[in-house]
């Protein structure tokens, strides 16, 4: 289905909407989401992802020079433990006041499956933990091209089977950002297919969730996203993909099923490449009788949800509302 019918079926609105059972008008970008826009363009993200040799350069760099991974910046009120699950590393995060009682988070950070978790991941566990008082479990899952989807979804997916086997009655949602949003319902899907669980909710920021990234139209909002770029985003998924074909649903969860998945609340803005996907996604989830809320919003940036705006505050405080 093409995105001019998805967003028509949907009503969608260009300066931006919530699809939600009560749709609303989204006001007109902030000041400082503007201000920010500009900056953005003047930082290297989008140079690193201009062409494939951008991004191999790269990806050779980390492998000589790997990027620590330990929290920085989880704040304050919030203890960390490392443990080792499957291999990996896996950071729990807690309040410091006690976690009996506690509701869960799974958080799947974003790189483009080649690169690590960063300090703006971590003050988002941090608040998560402190301020929705929930347990936040953080896998440090090997980037690619050394681990593939092929590993990668399966393990991660096995984590989650497990956390939602130890949470009890407890909630269980599973958030993710960019790459680690596709992974996260690439799990989601592995879990359904083989008759496990699901978690209560899916949180879905800028979501990685088709890495072909082959509609005419993300070529004229490429011109306007200031952080990413088409080449680069295709030589990542290809790295990510292994031996895997790009359109496998591992790697594209975009052409996996939908039906029997947890509600999912999804958040994109129109200055984002991938926001085409982001509407498909929502549609084919509603198709299959998924509870779903797109938070499209306009002229905001890809993982505009983690940034210092008054856009990006608005849409964490609703996270933590879906999270406690």
């Amino acid at each position: 289905m093409s995105v001019a019918r998805i967003v028509s079926a949907l009503q969608f609105c260009p300066e931006g909407c919530v699809f939600s059972p009560r749709a609303r008008r989204d006001p007109a970008p902030s000041l400082q989401s503007r201000l920010f826009n500009l900056l953005l363009r003047q930082l290297p993200y989008k140079q690193q992802l201009a062409s494939a040799e951008a991004v191999q350069a790269r990806v050779q760099k980390l492998a000589l020079e790997p990027a620590s991974f330990e929290p920085t910046g989880l704040g304050p009120g919030v203890d960390a433990m490392l443990t080792k699950m499957g291999g990996w590393p896996v950071y729990y995060t807690a309040p410091s006041s006690g976690h009996e009682g506690c509701n869960f988070v799974m958080f799947l950070h974003g790189g483009g499956y080649i690169n690590e978790i960063v300090p703006a991941h971590w003050r988002f566990v941090g608040q998560m933990t402190r301020e929705a008082g929930v347990v936040c479990v953080v896998p440090i899952y090997p980037l690619a091209p050394r681990a593939t989807a092929k590993d990668v979804v399966p393990a991660t997916a096995e984590l989650l089977r497990m956390l939602l086997e130890d949470a009890g009655q407890a909630k269980v949602t599973v958030v993710g950002n960019s790459a680690g949003a596709g992974l996260a319902l690439a799990a989601c899907q592995w879990l359904r297919d083989r008759g496990h669980r699901q978690p209560n909710r899916l949180v879905l920021i800028s979501p990685g969730a088709d890495a072909s990234v082959s509609r005419p139209e993300q070529a004229e909002i490429a011109a306007r996203d200031p952080i990413q770029d088409i080449p680069g985003i295709i030589e990542a998924g290809r790295l990510y993909a292994g031996e895997l074909d790009v359109g496998h649903p591992f790697v594209s969860p975009l052409n996996g099923a939908f039906r029997e998945l947890a509600p999912m609340t999804i958040f994109s803005g129109t200055r984002d490449l991938l926001y085409p996907d982001s509407v498909d996604l929502a549609a084919r989830a509603r198709s299959a009788g998924v509870p779903v809320e797109l938070h499209l919003w306009r002229n905001q940036p890809h993982n505009y949800a983690l940034m210092p705006t008054p856009e990006g505050r608005r849409a964490r405080a609703m996270i933590l509302g879906a999270v406690v």
